[in-house]
């Protein structure tokens, strides 16, 4: 490509404001409006930034909004919603059969206190607009364990400021992880960004004082934390508070 020939939306580097998703071909992108429930898929997920309140009906501008990153098939979040209608929740999913089967899921339960994203989560900063989300989850992302894929570790010293953007004033960073290493990386990302934080708890094994933690279940631990604690591998957590 010669310089001087311009680059198509989708092949700009993911944090360029200018960036578009290529068109989607996964045969679960279409089926996403099969259901009642909402979902928005890809460069349709920055058209609402500071709007997402509004995609949810009898909703004031003090309901909270909860987001929780990396939700898979939506299990924890189905569940929250569920438990508190109150509430407003949107799961975020990179891959769109496990948002198709959230969808599915929530549409038997008819949770209309949720929705879901399918979206790079790198691009955070362009799907919310500060100040907009009262917490944000990231429950035991993936560590990308070979030093040569760590630059794709989403808990990076480059998007602590992009979380803590997206948060209200008082609003909730919830991390759990199983992998020692990564949380070791997290810490380091951290580091020289205290001053817009408050830890509000931190562990390196969450469940050690519990009595029979292989008995808690859904939403209290994910799917993939039951499979740890069922092999004694033991959950690291991180709550900070936006101040």
């Amino acid at each position: 490509m010669s310089e001087n020939e311009e680059l198509k939306p989708y092949q700009l580097p993911l944090e360029h404001p200018n960036y578009a998703y290529p068109r989607a071909r996964n045969p679960y992108a279409a089926r996403l409006a099969e259901f009642e429930i909402k979902a928005f898929s890809d460069s349709d997920t920055e058209k609402r930034p500071g709007q997402w309140l509004s995609e949810f009906a009898d909703t004031s501008a003090k309901t909270p909004l909860i987001v929780e990153i990396g939700c898979n098939t939506g299990h924890v979040v189905r569940a929250w919603a569920e438990r508190s209608p109150e509430n407003r929740y949107i799961g975020i999913d990179w891959k769109f059969k496990a948002i198709h089967r959230g969808l599915e899921k929530a549409a038997k339960k008819s949770l209309k206190n949720l929705l879901f994203l399918r979206a790079n989560v790198w691009r955070l900063g362009y799907i919310f607009a500060p100040g907009e989300v009262d917490e944000i989850h990231i429950y035991c992302p993936d560590p990308w364990p070979p030093k040569s894929q760590w630059k794709k570790r989403f808990l990076c010293r480059e998007n602590f400021p992009v979380l803590q953007q997206s948060l209200k004033s008082g609003g909730i960073l919830h991390i759990k992880t199983d992998h020692a290493g990564y949380f070791d990386w997290i810490e380091e990302a951290f580091a020289g960004q205290e001053a817009g934080w408050e830890t509000v708890s931190k562990t390196r094994d969450k469940h050690a004082k519990h009595p029979n933690p292989e008995k808690l279940d859904i939403p209290e631990v994910t799917l993939f934390e039951k499979i740890f604690i069922s092999k004694g591998i033991p959950i690291h957590e991180w709550v900070l508070r936006k101040k």
